[in-house]
């Protein structure tokens, strides 16, 4: 049997540790809206999708379809984007709630490696984020997308309520 994307909606906001309430709250729609998409009375208005999507870890395609794509994928070189047309991808989330967003040219984290900076060097704060994103190699991903690896390429679970993802499209 299809999961309904009621279903899908309700799995995807528990995995991100979020009630019903605080995913309405982001949406600014009421907690009754949510309870109605996931039990599939009704469906998120067409203009809520990609903030829907987003705020549940995935695209609009697999929301909608379900059909989920690999976390990471390796291309073959003819499929490849050109370097520098590649960004990178950071998400922090503490306690289900979105910390911090940042999106960085890959182009410019190589001229930041060569100049021995480090990832935790462009996020403020000293929030737990910020420590659990200095255990990412940023060497290592440049490695890894040079090779063809795009999509989610770390995630870091913390065990205090942090959780990092580290995307390269």
């Amino acid at each position: 049997m299809t999961e309904t994307l009621g279903a899908r909606i309700s799995n995807l906001r528990k995995e991100k540790k979020l009630t019903q309430e605080a995913l309405a709250e982001k949406l600014n729609v009421s907690p009754q809206a949510i309870s109605k998409w996931e039990n599939d009375q009704s469906c998120p208005d067409i203009m809520l999708l990609p903030t829907l999507a987003q705020l549940l870890g995935v695209s609009t395609d697999v929301l909608l379809s379900g059909e989920k794509k690999p976390a990471m994928q390796v291309l073959p070189p003819e499929e490849r984007k050109k370097f520098e047309d590649m960004q990178l991808r950071i998400y922090v989330f503490e306690d289900g709630e979105e910390e911090a967003r940042i999106s960085i040219p890959l182009m410019l984290c190589k001229i930041m490696l060569e100049n021995g900076l480090t990832l935790d060097t462009v996020m403020n704060g000293k929030s737990q984020g910020v420590n659990a994103v200095k255990s990412v190699d940023l060497q290592h991903l440049i490695t890894l997308v040079e090779n063809g690896c795009i999509g989610t390429l770390v995630e870091v679970d913390a065990t205090d309520g942090v959780y990092v993802r580290v995307c390269v499209e």
